[in-house]
């Protein structure tokens, strides 16, 4: 079977970039993959450590219980997203048993965070759990740069932290990175923000992000890895088009479906009638947004490497 980093190696190369959807209940998975089927699309099905314990994923193991339920192959993985080392509370995390776990439950590839430590620490966290990762046959995410949402408390206001380029991708810093911890992936801030996750904020819209090209376009030259857009709800659609032409290879997508789920729960006080408010609107970004109807023979190829 091809792996997800051929995958992901193969939408990088055609100016793709494959959805990664969030999924902080468990009944949101099934929707998310009946969805990405009926488009003949591919896409990531991915959990976050944050959202076993602030939502109601479970952990591990549960998501990967209700993924193999459903899962497809041909149109879907399961990865195992942010694993910070230091978490958005500012508590240490074990976070090597967390991503152990996932391996051994045959999660498709793994994510560690150590964007809150010393580049120096990143380096060495990040190139432990990519060894990790490799020896199990799978690709390793890591995360550099500071892309802000997930801190308690409201964020300053977005233009200000866009104009400043506060907490961005230090070109710089990217080349050596990826050089010296083998990821397969990076995620980088050049604008995006993460949704908010908890209090009254975690229901609101998110602010209308956008990129910045001419930085990414430089990060891209420097790490020669398929780049990674975390906070991809609410980014003007025209800049994360371009993006993905300068490297974006995958995108993070969470707040525009859980907020459809937790909405129509509320509502309807249905199951059924909130995971098809996630169905319909994973059918709009995978067709609307994005435009990947009919992708998935393009990016699930052998012969890759």
């Amino acid at each position: 079977m091809i792996t997800s980093r051929d995958i992901v190696l193969n939408a990088y190369r055609a100016g793709i970039a494959i959805p990664a959807f969030n999924v902080p209940y468990l009944p949101m998975v099934e929707p998310v993959i009946r969805a990405t089927v009926d488009q003949d699309s591919f896409a990531l099905i991915e959990s976050a450590r944050l959202e076993w314990f602030k939502f109601e994923a479970g952990g591990p193991a549960a998501v990967m219980a209700e993924f193999q339920k459903w899962q497809n192959p041909d149109h879907i993985r399961l990865h195992l997203d942010h694993v910070p080392v230091i978490d958005e509370d500012e508590q240490r995390v074990d976070y090597l048993a967390d991503i152990q776990t996932a391996i051994g439950l045959g999660f498709h590839s793994v994510m560690i965070d150590g964007s809150r430590l010393s580049l120096a620490d990143n380096i060495a966290a990040t190139r432990e759990v990519a060894e990790l990762a490799h020896a199990a046959g799978i690709p390793c995410e890591a995360e550099l740069g500071a892309i802000m949402g997930h801190e308690a408390g409201p964020l300053p206001p977005y233009a200000e932290l866009f104009a400043s380029g506060k907490g961005f991708t230090r070109i710089d810093e990217a080349e050596q990175f990826v050089q010296e911890t083998g990821c397969d992936w990076l995620s980088v801030a050049i604008g995006s923000v993460h949704g908010t996750i908890s209090g009254a904020m975690k229901d609101q819209k998110k602010v209308e992000a956008r990129l910045n090209l001419d930085h990414l376009d430089k990060l891209r030259a420097v790490t020669g890895v398929p780049l990674v857009l975390h906070g991809g709800s609410g980014v003007r659609q025209a800049n994360v088009l371009a993006a993905i032409k300068k490297g974006i290879a995958k995108i993070n997508i969470a707040s525009e479906i859980r907020q459809a789920y937790e909405q129509t729960l509320r509502e309807t006080g249905e199951i059924a009638r909130a995971q098809e408010a996630v169905y319909q609107r994973t059918t709009e970004l995978i067709r609307d947004y994005l435009g990947n109807t009919g992708i998935r023979a393009q990016v699930v190829q052998a012969g890759s490497s």
